[in-house]
């Protein structure tokens, strides 16, 4: 496992490190707090020492399997994402009042004194010009509730107007089939040593080169249930992309890359952007850790790779998704 700073906030963190959306039960199903501390355990042992969790995830469970195991394993660094548990999502949720108990609750859920990261968990985009939320997170940061703070994003703009304020993190889809973010953005968070974390890298899981046409998820997954966005930003789910037609660019990915380990491969290709500071794909259980770590021990892509991806990306991807986020 290699280690890059995470922006200014002098952490030192594993380049492939662990998003815990679906933590001890994948999308829809039962927290398992067993699977998910074994979890946690494993993916320490390959060298992760950085986990992502939000305040709504399993209804506070990732957050509290979180805070547990980096109470003991301080050299364990985390963000947690707020403002999105409850429903329906409005600016309203990213108040100043609403901020100060999100944290409170996130500090009770962890039992720490402290967060290391707290992002705003990709609130509407008139929030990032509500300059009152981050004066509040200014606040926050200098009472020691919270060490560093930034923003979860769905669109590129969005990233770019958040750096107007002193954030040390932004968390952006990232991956093969969302390419946009490279063009400007990067450029512009490392210039003011933003850290970037690349969430969803797999696309959903898209990009494992796994699923086929006639692959069946359960009725409350999201990537059964949103495909159109009916409840959250559709470019959370399978990047945007629609299922057929990615499921055909990850099998061209393949095919062009001569690999059947797409998944590691789509990882490694984040990595490539020194920009990144950590990709953060997902893991429901220890098997998936593997998969997720070797990613680290591949070598560079080519520039022959570089272009392939690029090149399935214009034909398959581009339109239209990166005229939309």
């Amino acid at each position: 496992m290699q280690y890059r700073k995470f922006g200014k906030t002098g952490f030192n963190i594993s380049e492939v490190s662990l998003g815990t959306w679906q933590l001890g039960g994948k999308w829809g199903a039962p927290f398992n707090e067993k699977d998910a501390d074994d979890t946690l355990a494993e993916a320490y042992d390959k060298g992760v020492n950085f986990f992502d969790t939000a305040d709504g995830y399993q209804n506070g469970a990732s957050e509290r399997a979180v805070g547990k195991f980096v109470k003991f394993h301080p050299d364990v660094h985390f963000t947690t994402k707020i403002g999105r548990k409850e429903e329906p999502l409005s600016a309203e949720h990213f108040s100043p009042k609403n901020l100060d108990r999100y944290v409170d609750e996130s500090l009770q859920n962890m039992g720490l004194d402290s967060l290391d990261m707290v992002l705003l968990h990709c609130p509407p985009t008139n929030v990032l010009y509500q300059p009152e939320t981050f004066f509040e997170l200014d606040r926050l940061q200098k009472d020691g509730k919270i060490r560093n703070y930034g923003v979860s994003v769905e669109k590129v703009e969005e990233g770019i107007k958040a750096l107007d304020y002193n954030i040390a993190g932004i968390e952006i889809i990232f991956n093969m089939f969302r390419l946009r973010p490279a063009k400007l953005f990067f450029e512009l968070a490392k210039k003011q040593d933003v850290g970037i974390l690349a969430r969803v890298p797999l696309a959903s899981g898209i990009l494992s080169g796994k699923y086929t046409a006639n692959t069946k998820f359960a009725p409350e997954d999201h990537r059964n249930n949103n495909r159109n966005g009916q409840h959250f930003d559709k470019g959370e789910t399978f990047s945007g992309v629609d299922y057929l037609t990615g499921v055909k660019a990850a099998d061209e990915l393949k095919k062009r890359l001569g690999t059947d380990q797409l998944a590691a491969t789509a990882l490694r290709y984040i990595l490539m952007y020194d920009a990144v500071s950590a990709v953060i794909p997902g893991a429901s259980n220890p098997t998936q850790i593997e998969r997720n770590t070797s990613a680290a021990d591949l070598a560079p892509l080519t520039k022959d790779q570089m272009a392939i991806v690029q090149d399935v990306y214009n034909e398959y991807i581009k339109n239209p998704v990166e005229y939309l986020w």
